[in-house]
């Protein structure tokens, strides 16, 4: 079982106190299903909104406040700085809050909502992938390798999903993929 928004809430205003003297401006929390390989997320606007995935956390209850906190950092980061990345400082934020990655692997889970058809954007270089319903209408790169707008040594690949069948109990297979040209 989940905490509720309710409780995410009162566990974002405790880590506040507990790690950041309070700092942190008031920030909406929520879930959002459609997360299937990020466990959470900030946006930086008013106010601010960390959305977190119900379904990794369904999974793995025990990563919860370690990703809210990560994302705490990125507001506090921006709320002092208007630092937006995982930079030096935000790095060693975390280190004072015992954090030790930036990232989790807490691996993919199967989309809310099935599409009849879908692409998957791929990394080559450290494997990030993203799902989209529709095919990206310009280049993209990965935001993990580098976090400018486009950076062409970093190229997602596209691949189109023709068809899945199941494989086993509890794992979900490609049945055929095909390479798309951008």
């Amino acid at each position: 079982m989940i905490p509720t928004v309710a409780d995410l809430q009162l566990l974002f205003a405790r880590l506040n106190y507990q790690f950041f003297n309070g700092e942190i401006p008031d920030c909406r929390i929520a879930y959002n299903a459609r997360f299937s390989n990020s466990a959470g997320r900030i946006t930086y606007g008013h106010p601010l909104l960390i959305e977190l995935s119900p379904k990794h956390f369904r999974k793995y209850p025990e990563a919860l406040e370690e990703t809210l906190l990560h994302e705490m950092i990125h507001a506090w980061c921006y709320a002092r700085w208007r630092d937006t990345g995982h930079s030096a400082r935000f790095k060693r934020k975390m280190r004072d809050c015992g954090i030790g990655s930036i990232y989790h692997d807490l691996g993919n889970v199967r989309p809310l909502n099935e599409s009849s058809k879908r692409y998957i954007l791929r990394c080559d270089h450290c494997a990030f992938e993203v799902l989209r319903r529709k095919k990206p209408g310009k280049p993209a790169s990965c935001p993990r390798c580098d976090r400018r707008r486009f950076n062409p040594k970093f190229p997602l690949t596209i691949y189109e999903i023709t068809g899945m069948e199941a494989v086993g109990d509890t794992v979900g297979g490609l049945k055929a993929a095909r390479r798309v040209a951008p």
